[in-house]
């Protein structure tokens, strides 16, 4: 009898061990955090690596928006979340940005999660009003000069990296160009094209159609390496200025502490999925390359990033309180 009760309680004691993370994982649904509204570019991505997700390792991964004082209310509770793999949180380049920008945030990018993979990555570009006289970088630039104070830019909001990007542009050449915000790419872009502010930078996936229309002239793709989007238009480094790259990343994390069983799965899963080639057309459609990379390639990615944008944003002096 002593030794049927021994048996049972090592094979109990087995089935338990065999659902931990390691091996059992999940085993009930996913919370996925957004922290910015539904229907925007990272609420797109992380719907439609949620629904993957769910599909292959059959539980459900549910995303909720947290939407909140430019990412940081979302990002915050999950950095309090517990670190057992039931929460996510699926993020875009306001995670790198916002701990320079505001005087204060509530997560420490350094110490508060662990990168799984960046999914997407999507360069911003320069666009005029097709009226303005300048049809390269080079022309632009000179026109600014010769004219300090009478231009502006417009971008899709404070502290997003359209905003930085242009203010990366001033740092770089000294200009003289006031910043108008905006709140969203749509309507930069309407005022664009009505006579508002006659320069703005951009993501590439809501500006393509008007640039391919004619309504704006793009002049550079603010990254290394041409746009698969708009292949016509040169980067910034070939219209004659380095170090102006300007992107928009999606990707996933979790609270730091989650065992690596569970950030190996769902690295290997996410960058399955994201190879598909339903998805990469997806992606593509949302402005987006396929990076899905391993968590140390996307530390590095984020830890330079922090960085860029903190020389930038203490330069400029644009931090918020």
């Amino acid at each position: 009898m002593l030794a049927i009760l021994l048996l049972s309680i090592l094979l109990i004691s087995s089935l338990g061990h065999a659902q931990t993370p390691a091996s059992g994982y999940p085993n009930r649904p996913v919370k996925v955090i957004v922290p910015f509204a539904a229907g925007g570019p990272t609420d797109a991505v992380a719907r439609l690596i949620a629904q993957k997700l769910s599909e292959s390792l059959r539980h459900q991964f549910r995303v909720e928006n947290q939407p909140g004082a430019g990412g940081n209310f979302g990002t915050g509770n999950a950095a309090r979340a517990a670190a057992d793999g039931y929460t996510l949180l699926f993020t875009s380049a306001s995670y790198v940005v916002n701990p320079s920008l505001f005087s204060k945030v509530p997560y420490d990018p350094h110490k508060d999660f662990a990168p799984v993979t960046m999914v997407g990555d999507g360069p911003n570009v320069l666009i005029v009003n097709p009226a303005l006289p300048a049809a390269n970088v080079g022309e632009l630039t000179a026109l600014i000069k010769a004219n300090p104070g009478k231009y502006s830019f417009a971008s899709a909001g404070v502290g997003t990296t359209t905003h930085l990007s242009g203010e990366l542009l001033k740092l770089a050449l000294g200009l003289d160009l006031a910043h108008v915000p905006f709140g969203g790419s749509r309507l930069v872009l309407q005022s664009l094209i009505a006579g508002g502010p006659p320069i703005a930078f951009l993501t590439v996936a809501p500006a393509v159609s008007a640039i391919r229309e004619g309504k704006v002239r793009a002049l550079a793709i603010l990254s290394k390496t041409r746009s698969s989007a708009l292949p016509d238009i040169p980067t910034m480094e070939e219209a004659g200025l380095k170090d102006q790259e300007g992107h928009n990343f999606q990707g996933l994390l979790v609270p730091a502490g989650t065992p690596k069983p569970v950030i190996d799965l769902l690295q290997r899963e996410v960058v399955r999925i994201a190879k598909t080639p339903d998805v990469t057309a997806r992606l593509g459609a949302l402005g987006l390359d396929v990076v899905a990379n391993t968590p140390e390639q996307f530390a590095a990615q984020l830890d330079a990033e922090m960085a860029k944008w903190a020389k930038v944003i203490n330069d400029a002096k644009l931090r918020i309180q």
